[in-house]
C-alpha cells in the first residue's frame, strides 16, 4: 500500500513541483531585481526560458550526458514523492544525493575543462552539506522515534521545539543546497558571477531544460524539509510550515544578494563546523534526555 501511495506521490510531485518551483524561481528573479534597483523580468520568465530550451536542437559532446541528467531528474522527482507522502526521510536523502551524483557524472562525461572544474566544485558542495543533512535526519528520528516524515503529525508540539539547533544548522547548509551566494561555487544563476556556467557549461537545449526543471523540484523539496520542522498533530501546522518555508526562501534570496562568493575552503570548513556544533550537540542532548 505504501509503495502505491509513493508512486502516486511521485506522479503528483512531477506535475506540481515544476509549477511551484517555476513560480519560486520567477519570484527569486523579481525580488533580486528589486533589491538591485531594477524592474526585473516577468514572473514566468523561467518558464519562457525552459520552453525556448526545449525548442532547440539536441547537441551534446557526449551522448551519455543527457541520460545522466534524465535519471538525475527522475531521482529528484522520486525523492520528492517519498517526502511529500510522509515516507522515509533517510531514503529521501539518499535518493536526492544519488540525483546530485548523477548530475556530477554528467558534467564529467563532457570532458570539458570548465565543466570538470564545475563538477569538482559540485562534489565539494555535496561533501560540505551532506554531514548536516544526515545529522538532521538522525535528530528527527530521535525526536519522533521514526524516520517516517508522517511521524511528525503524531507530536503534541512542533518537532523544532526539540531539534532547533539542527534546524539552524540546516538553514545554514540550505544556502549551499539552493546554490545561493556565498556558496554558489559550482553553478551560479547570476550572469555576473562568471563567464562560463560551471557544471552546466557543455549542457544546452533539452538537456539544460531538464537541469532547470530538476532545480525547481529540488527547491520545492528542500523547502519541504524546512517546513517539516514545524509540523505537529494540528492540521494548522501545514499552513505554518508553508509560511516558514516561504520566509526561509526570502531569507535565502536576501543572503544571495548581499554576500560575495567565498572560497571552497571557507564553505567546507564552515559547513562542517556548523554540522559538528549544531547537529552534534542537538543529537547529544536528545540521546541523554
Amino acid at each position: 500500500m505504501q509503495v502505491f501511495i509513493t508512486i502516486l506521490g511521485c506522479i503528483g510531485f512531477a506535475i506540481l513541483a515544476p509549477l511551484v518551483g517555476c513560480l519560486l524561481a520567477g519570484l527569486d528573479r523579481k525580488i533580486s531585481a528589486r533589491m538591485q534597483g531594477r524592474v526585473g523580468p516577468p514572473l514566468l520568465q523561467p518558464y519562457y526560458d525552459v520552453r525556448k530550451l526545449l525548442e532547440k536542437d539536441h547537441v551534446a559532446v557526449n551522448s551519455s550526458e543527457g541520460v545522466y541528467i534524465t535519471f538525475a531528474l527522475v531521482f529528484a522527482i522520486v525523492a520528492g514523492g517519498i517526502f511529500f507522502t510522509g515516507g522515509n526521510l533517510l531514503m529521501c536523502i539518499f535518493v536526492i544525493t544519488l540525483s546530485s551524483l548523477l548530475f556530477i557524472v554528467a558534467a564529467y562525461s563532457s570532458r570539458s575543462p570548465y565543466a570538470e572544474v564545475g563538477a569538482e566544485r559540485e562534489t565539494l558542495q555535496v561533501m560540505a552539506y551532506e554531514p548536516m543533512v544526515l545529522l538532521m535526519a538522525v535528530a528527527f528520528f530521535l525526536a519522533t522515534g521514526s524516520f517516517q516524515v508522517s511521524a511528525a503529525f503524531g507530536l503534541d508540539a512542533p518537532v523544532i521545539t526539540q531539534i532547533w539547533l539542527a534546524f539552524l544548522g540546516f538553514l545554514f547548509i540550505l544556502t549551499i543546497k539552493l546554490r545561493k551566494s556565498p556558496f554558489d561555487l559550482s553553478y551560479s544563476h547570476h550572469a555576473h558571477q562568471e563567464l562560463v556556467k560551471g557544471v552546466t557549461t557543455e549542457m544546452s537545449g533539452p538537456t539544460l531544460a531538464k537541469v532547470e526543471v530538476m532545480h525547481w523540484c529540488e527547491s520545492v523539496l528542500f523547502l519541504g524539509w524546512t517546513g517539516m520542522f514545524f509540523l505537529w498533530g494540528n492540521p494548522v501546522s501545514i499552513a505554518v510550515a508553508v509560511v516558514v518555508a516561504l520566509a526561509a526562501y526570502f531569507l535565502e534570496i536576501w543572503i544571495d544578494n548581499n554576500f560575495a562568493r567565498v572560497k571552497w575552503q571557507a564553505m567546507l570548513g564552515s559547513a562542517w563546523a556548523v554540522a559538528l556544533v549544531a547537529g552534534g550537540v542537538n543529537i547529544g542532548v536528545l540521546m541523554y534526555l
